[in-house]
């Protein structure tokens, strides 16, 4: 059988081998969720209730919440 050649990082492998897009995005109060998948975060709730209510209207069908993380209490978006 042939040998498998060793491969070896190189110095700036090491350095870029975090991914930088990869580190968790920083939660804020107001979770926008779409069939059960949260999709974004708003600080206040007014911007939050806006794209559910855009998203409601575009997609009928999917059910959009705006979950108060501190509270723990949900709001679903009707059309």
């Amino acid at each position: 059988m042939l040998a498998r050649p060793i491969l070896k990082k190189t110095r700036d492998q090491d350095i870029s081998s975090a991914a930088k897009d990869q580190a968790r995005p920083i939660d804020k109060r107001f979770l926008l969720r779409v069939d059960g998948q949260t999709k974004t975060s708003f600080s206040t709730k007014e911007p939050a209730a806006t794209a559910g209510a855009v998203i409601k209207k575009a997609f009928p069908i999917v059910v959009v919440t705006v979950v108060y993380t501190e509270q723990g209490t949900t709001e679903t978006i009707n059309a």
